[in-house]
């Protein structure tokens, strides 16, 4: 397996990770597996901008060019044959699912390859063909060094050279419409809904500072689409619509029970 790589779907696994080796930061420093997550955890809040990579076809990808829809933003090198290719292709599943539930052009995906001597353009191109990815809103990214070096440390990716490829950790990290991150996902095989849920609730949730009436609709909506595990899909849930029609229903009938039964005393 080209490199260690930090497992880990969230905190619930942090012992594990205390327990696994070590991982340098991007300047190669020693570093260990909870610091690695605390710097993940603190690029939270922070918008990423000022970054202009190269697209598979060796054209300028300004990350600010993608603003106005949430942006999935994974890190990987082409030559880690295993975690790498394994964490793409369940995202390219999870990403199936989220479009299915959203819509083809309700988010962006970007994958960057942060080996900046080995990962071309040509190399990333192939790297997404080969794992049935190509073009339909998902770029796969190179930079220079000093790129790289800026953006993984931004975006709170931890990596290092090793022996056998580099360290990194396996981290996907969503962002919002204006470029903030919002959220890392961890792991090469998260379940589905870690990622789509969170998404849902950014590209039906609009800004964060929301009125109590927008609110109250988007929670409805949120609740209205459902993950179905059985399926690997999301459906749209009618039974909160009935239960709440016939909760209505319910208090309708018992009103004009209480104003007949008065009535008749009357």
């Amino acid at each position: 397996m080209p490199g260690r790589v930090f497992r880990a779907a969230w905190w619930p696994l942090l012992p594990g990770l205390l327990a696994a080796p070590g991982v340098g930061a991007q300047t190669g420093r020693p570093n260990d597996p909870a610091q690695a997550l605390e710097q993940s955890q603190a690029a939270i809040g922070r918008t990423l901008g000022g970054y202009t990579l190269l697209d598979g076809d060796g054209r300028p990808l300004r990350l600010e060019s993608l603003r106005g829809r949430p942006v999935v933003l994974s890190f990987i090198y082409t030559s880690c044959y295993y975690v790498c290719s394994g964490l793409t292709v369940h995202l390219r599943d999870v990403v199936d699912v989220a479009r299915d539930a959203l819509g083809e052009a309700s988010f962006s995906v970007v994958t960057v390859g942060f080996d900046a001597r080995n990962d071309t353009p040509e190399r990333m191109r192939q790297f997404g063909r080969e794992r049935g990815i190509d073009g339909g809103g998902w770029s796969f990214a190179s930079a220079d060094a000093a790129t790289i070096e800026r953006l993984t440390r931004d975006a709170g990716f931890t990596w290092a050279p090793s022996p056998k490829g580099f360290d990194h950790v396996t981290q996907t990290t969503l962002l919002d419409a204006g470029g903030r991150v919002v959220l890392q996902v961890y792991g090469d095989d998260f379940p589905t809904p870690a990622l789509v849920d969170p998404l849902k609730k950014l590209v039906w949730g609009g800004k964060v500072e929301r009125t109590a009436l927008e609110n109250a609709v988007n929670t409805v909506r949120l609740f209205c689409t459902i993950y179905d595990p059985t399926s690997g899909r999301y459906r749209f849930d009618y039974s909160l619509i009935v239960e709440i029609v016939a909760g209505v229903l319910a208090l309708g009938m018992v009103a004009a029970g209480i104003l007949a039964a008065r009535r008749n005393v009357r």
